[in-house]
């Protein structure tokens, strides 16, 4: 699984400052919890704690104004790197539902420990995991299963489901809403499904290289290859062996653009791309929403990287 002891960037050591304040942010689903009250919380907005982005915002999808929805990332922040304050892991307990995936943040991980929440919610165990596949800087075979998930559209469909299956036990007074905000979800994102399908169905390469290799859930969706400069850590530096592996796929298979992304420096993927005289462009695996990224939200963002993509594989 993704390192967690790179504590790199300078991204993300939030102060007491930050921590005072939860960041607002979406959760995600799973089927664990430490305990379920069944009770109807009607008349209070529910306290939901989401790890980062994908899960905000698709707990934000179903809950609509029936939660206070609140993220341990801070916007524009690596999550891999994340770390958490007192005051945070404090705020887990008094929560009425926690929304993580388990084996991608360390630090969430041991705080759900720590803090014994009423409900938790693991949202890796709402999709069929895909294998890590590449090595790790060292040149160590990855293991586990790649963390990603959230790439696929469908994916989220059922991240989204699982989310509202888990708040409808919590709070079964708003049940006939959250089902309401369901559908409306779930019609989002099987929309955006049948945009790649239609626009990556007919490439001219099916190969396409990124910096950080999260990407896998979203190729094998729609057919295409991913090659990763560095793995499931955007953190990892490549070894000069594994650039020079890249250099040759990138010329064997007519590679036209080197795609980096907004969280992290661009400069390798930009080095690779100047020595082949290639274009760069981004490619988001939507951690987090920033002022740089190419949308408002996700499916903003995922619409953004349909197009780079078309763009790059001279699909029609």
């Amino acid at each position: 699984m993704v390192p967690m002891n790179k504590i790199s960037r300078g991204l993300l050591t939030l102060g007491a400052a930050t921590s005072l304040a939860i960041l607002p942010a979406c959760g995600s689903s799973s089927g664990s919890s430490s305990s379920t009250n069944g009770s109807s919380t009607s008349g209070k907005q529910l306290k939901i704690v989401t790890a980062f982005y994908p899960f905000q915002y698709a707990t934000q999808q179903v809950t609509g104004d029936k939660a206070d929805v609140s993220s341990l990332t801070a916007p524009g922040a690596e999550p891999h790197e994340l770390e958490l304050t007192a005051r945070q892991v404090a705020e887990l307990s008094k929560a009425d539902l926690v929304i993580y995936e388990k084996g991608f943040q360390g630090a969430v991980d041991k705080a759900v420990e720590q803090a014994e929440p009423k409900n938790v919610l693991d949202v890796s165990t709402l999709v069929d995991p895909i294998p890590a596949t590449g090595v790790d800087e060292d040149g160590h075979a990855a293991s586990g299963n790649d963390p990603h998930i959230w790439l696929a559209p469908k994916n989220m469909q059922a991240i989204t489901k699982g989310i509202a299956d888990k708040v409808k036990t919590i709070d079964q007074a708003d049940a006939a809403a959250i089902d309401e905000n369901l559908k409306k979800a779930d019609t989002a994102f099987s929309d955006l499904d049948k945009e790649f399908t239609t626009g990556l169905g007919t490439c001219q390469r099916k190969d396409f290289i990124t910096s950080h290799a999260a990407f896998a859930y979203l190729a094998k969706a729609y057919g295409l290859n991913q090659i990763g400069i560095s793995g499931l850590s955007p953190d990892e530096e490549p070894s000069p062996a594994r650039i020079a592996e890249v250099q040759g796929l990138a010329k064997s298979k007519g590679i036209t653009t080197i795609f980096y992304e907004t969280l992290v420096s661009p400069a390798q993927a930009e080095s690779i791309a100047g020595d082949l005289k290639l274009r760069t462009d981004v490619l988001d695996p939507i951690e987090g929403i920033t002022k740089d990224s190419k949308g408002t939200d996700y499916i903003a963002v995922q619409q953004a990287n349909l197009a780079a993509l078309k763009t790059a594989n001279g699909c029609k």
